[in-house]
C-alpha cells in the first residue's frame, strides 16, 4: 500500500521521514549546522545557510505539508511569525476581511502594523455572510479565517469564503490551529494558505514554540518561501524535532481530549452557575451542522462564561486540577482568562463589542480523566455558590 493510501493516523508514524536513510534511525537527525561546505564552486548543494534551509525543519516542513495535503511547509519560530509573514504576500494598498474574534496577537498585527504599511483591514462576524459580502472592497486582497474562532469559538464556512475570495481573485488564509489535520482540511474547502501555531495541539507538550504555514499552489509557496529567507523568522532544528516528535501522537491524543471536552462542555451547559458554554460540539451551538459538515469534529477547546467577574475569580482561586497558563493545546488542561491573556491587546471595549466578556473563561482539555476534571469544576462552583450565598446574606 503507498503511504497516499495510509489513514490520517497511519501518516502521522509512516511518511518520508519514518527512516534515516544514512542510518536507518527511527528518528530524525537533529541538524545544528549553522552553514555547510560546498564542493564544488560551480555548483552549491541543496543546503548552504540554515536561515535559508535545514534538514530538520525541512523534515518538519514536508510532514505538515502532507498532512494538510498542501505541496509545500514552512516552519516559522512561532505561530506568529508564521502568520506576520504570510501577511507580507500582502502590499501597500490591500485590504483584508478577516474574523472579529481573531486571536489577540493576529488581531494586534493587523490593527498596530499593517496599518503602518498601508495595509487596510476590515473585522467582520464571519459567520454572517452578508456581512463579509458588504465588507469587500475594490482592493480586498485577502480573507482571513479562524475557525472554530478563538475565544468564542464560531465556526465560518470556509468553502463558502473561498468560493467570496476566488471570485474576487483574492487569497484565504485560514488558522487550524484548534483543529489541525486531524479534524479540518481547509484545502478541501478551496483555502490558498494554512497557518497553524504549532506550540498547540501538533507539538502538545507546552516544550515548545513554533508556527507552520502551508500552501497549496506552488507559485504561491515560491513567494512564501522568499519571504521566509528575507524575514529570516525560522525555526530552530531543536525545536522542529520536538514538533515532529509531537506530531506522531496526535492522533491519540486529540482523540481523547475531544472526548473528555464534549462531556465537560455537557457539564458545563446543565450548571446553573454558568451562563453560556461556546463549543460546536453542544446541539445548540449556532454553527453546530456546519461544523458537522466541514469538519472531522469539534475540537478540544471550549469557553464558558460566569455571571460577573467576581464569580469567575472564585472559580479560578479554587479550581486545582488545569494550569492557570496562556496557551492550549498540550496534555495537561489550561484555563485562560482572554481578557487578560489572549485578548490583552484588545482594548475592552474592542473585547466587548465582540461579545469577549470580562466573565470568560477559555477551557483547553488536555489528558486528564474527565470525570476528575468535572469533579475538580463541582467543588470549585461549589465555592462560588457559597460566595455567592455570603455576599446575598451581606446584602
Amino acid at each position: 500500500m503507498s503511504s497516499d493510501n495510509y489513514s490520517f493516523e497511519t501518516k502521522l508514524l509512516h511518511n518520508q521521514h519514518k527512516v534515516d536513510p544514512a542510518t536507518g534511525a527511527v528518528s530524525v537527525p537533529i541538524q545544528h549546522a549553522s552553514t555547510f561546505h560546498q564542493f564544488d564552486i560551480e555548483s552549491y548543494g541543496k543546503y548552504d545557510y540554515a536561515r535559508s534551509g535545514n534538514p530538520t525543519r525541512e523534515a518538519l516542513e514536508d510532514v505538515i505539508a502532507e498532512l494538510e495535503g498542501g505541496t509545500r511547509g514552512f516552519a516559522f519560530s512561532s505561530g506568529m511569525a508564521a502568520i506576520s509573514t504570510a501577511f507580507l504576500l500582502l502590499s501597500s494598498g490591500d485590504h483584508i476581511v478577516i474574523t472579529d474574534d481573531v486571536y489577540g496577537g493576529t488581531y494586534r498585527m493587523v490593527t498596530q502594523v499593517l496599518t503602518r504599511f498601508g495595509i487596510e483591514h476590515t473585522f467582520v462576524d464571519m459567520t454572517d455572510l452578508d456581512q463579509v459580502k458588504a465588507a469587500i472592497q475594490p482592493n480586498t486582497k485577502a480573507f482571513y479565517v479562524e475557525t472554530p474562532s478563538n475565544p468564542l469559538l464560531k465556526v465560518t464556512d470556509i468553502q463558502a469564503i473561498t468560493t467570496l475570495a476566488k471570485e474576487i481573485n483574492a487569497i484565504t488564509y485560514v488558522d487550524n490551529t484548534f483543529l489541525t489535520p486531524e479534524y479540518q482540511r481547509p484545502f478541501e474547502l478551496g483555502a490558498d494558505i494554512v497557518l497553524h501555531s504549532a506550540t498547540k495541539f501538533l507539538s502538545g507538550h507546552s516544550d515548545v514554540v513554533a508556527g507552520l504555514a502551508v500552501v497549496k499552489d506552488e507559485e504561491l509557496g515560491k513567494r512564501l518561501y522568499s519571504l521566509q529567507n528575507s524575514f529570516g523568522a525560522v525555526l530552530g532544528p531543536q525545536d522542529a524535532w520536538l514538533v515532529l516528535r509531537g506530531i506522531k501522537t496526535l492522533h491519540v491524543r486529540l482523540e481523547q481530549s475531544q472526548k473528555s471536552a464534549i462531556k465537560i462542555a455537557e457539564f458545563l451547559e446543565a450548571h446553573p452557575l454558568v451562563e453560556k458554554v461556546y463549543y460546536p460540539g453542544l446541539k445548540d451551538h449556532p454553527q453546530h451542522e456546519l461544523q458537522k459538515s466541514q469538519a472531522a469534529g469539534p475540537g478540544a477547546v471550549l469557553s464558558f462564561e460566569f455571571k460577573d467577574e467576581q464569580a469567575l475569580q472564585v472559580f479560578l482561586t479554587n479550581v486545582k486540577i488545569p494550569v492557570f497558563a496562556v496557551s492550549l493545546g498540550a496534555v495537561e488542561s489550561i484555563l485562560s482568562y482572554p481578557a487578560k491573556m489572549s485578548h490583552a491587546a484588545m482594548s475592552q471595549a474592542e473585547r466587548e463589542k465582540r461579545g469577549i466578556k470580562n466573565s470568560l473563561i477559555r477551557l483547553s482539555v488536555g489528558l486528564e480523566n474527565p470525570d476528575d476534571l468535572i469533579h475538580d469544576f463541582s467543588q470549585a462552583l461549589h465555592q462560588v455558590k457559597e460566595k455567592l450565598l455570603v455576599l446575598q446574606q451581606g446584602e
